[in-house]
């Protein structure tokens, strides 16, 4: 992935709004259906999925967060999701939808464990798999960093996004020395971005640290793990929704007089939307291009930079759009 990033970065030329938009808008799109399972339990074997009670838990949550964000306090207006997740959990325990008895329980501080998984084993096979889901991820990343930029109003260039890269890759070859697993830009944080409007590269930077150190806390793990599905959903409805809106808003610079952009956009989005209706859509192609197509956010990516590209970057298809564009002359 480090190797990749050089030549990654430089696709941003590719990213006109119309690309953009659709990226953006697909973001939040694809989210939805987290923040609905969320709201419907989590889990579809449990008993009470979809149960009338957890809507009603998750739609309370969300009338917070709306009460908060109509408040003349900015200050309130940028924790409204916050105090909407406490207030909620809140509500759930004194309703028995959670409790807390196993905060208590295990220990307190924890360091992870070395290679949980064993010791690095080089296969061509794992290999090939994982560049794959390398690009897929490098893909991903690049959207989400467009979609930020676009969000706080900063021009996104190809250093800003080999910048980001590099950190999902070097993150990613460390982390599996402490047992974790290929770390990748959580698009989730971007309706977060969206909609608290916190945009100092600062306070990031130090919400990481104090990252850092809850993931020495094992108990703290276990305090999140109690809070209510239905209650993430309700928040995550907003947040997820933010996002959609952004891109919307970023579509409206399109000039839908040419036709060939009301063509990248409708085909995006479809394409996009094909593993989010059915995910069993390409159950039957080869795992790599399951791999590469399996997301409505990767999927409406590669979808809308090819078509940008036909149509704007290739010579004989820029020509035949400039001799379409050309006025009739009435006169002869």
């Amino acid at each position: 992935g480090l190797l990749l990033t050089p030549f990654f970065a430089k696709i941003i030329r590719f990213f006109p709004p119309v690309v953009t938009g659709c990226v953006i808008t697909m973001i939040g799109i694809s989210l939805t259906p987290v923040a609905i399972r969320w709201i419907m339990g989590g889990n579809p074997k449990a008993e009470n999925w979809g149960d009338p009670a957890n809507v009603g838990l998750a739609l309370m949550t969300l009338a917070i967060v709306i009460i908060f964000s109509m408040l003349r306090s900015q200050i309130l207006r940028r924790l409204a999701i916050l105090i909407a997740i406490v207030l909620g959990t809140i509500l759930a325990y004194f309703a028995g939808f959670t409790d807390f008895s196993n905060v208590g329980s295990g220990s307190i501080f924890a360091l992870p464990s070395f290679f949980h998984f064993g010791s690095p084993v080089f296969e061509f096979s794992a290999i090939l798999s994982m560049v794959i889901v390398t690009l897929v991820v490098m893909t991903e990343t690049t959207a989400d960093i467009i979609a930020i930029g676009e969000i706080v109003g900063s021009k996104v260039d190809s250093k800003r996004i080999g910048d980001g890269l590099r950190a999902d890759m070097l993150s990613s070859a460390i982390s599996p020395i402490f047992g974790s697993f290929m770390q990748t830009a959580f698009a989730q944080n971007v309706g977060l971005v969206a909609i608290t409007g916190i945009k100092s590269r600062f306070v990031v930077a130090t919400a990481g640290g104090i990252l850092i150190v809850l993931g020495l806390l094992p108990i703290v793990g276990r305090l999140v793990a109690s809070i209510p599905m239905p209650v993430l959903g309700g928040a995550g409805i907003v947040l997820f929704g933010t996002v959609a809106a952004s891109g919307i808003r970023t579509l409206a610079k399109v000039d839908y007089n040419e036709h060939k952009n009301l063509i990248i956009v409708a085909t995006s989005l479809a394409i996009g939307m094909i593993p989010i209706v059915n995910h069993e859509f390409y159950a039957q192609f080869p795992v790599s291009v399951q791999m590469l197509l399996h997301s409505g956010i990767s999927s409406t990516c590669i979808t809308a930079i090819l078509l940008n590209i036909i149509f704007n970057h290739l010579p004989f298809t820029k020509k035949s759009v400039e001799v379409a564009s050309l006025p009739l002359n009435s006169g002869h």
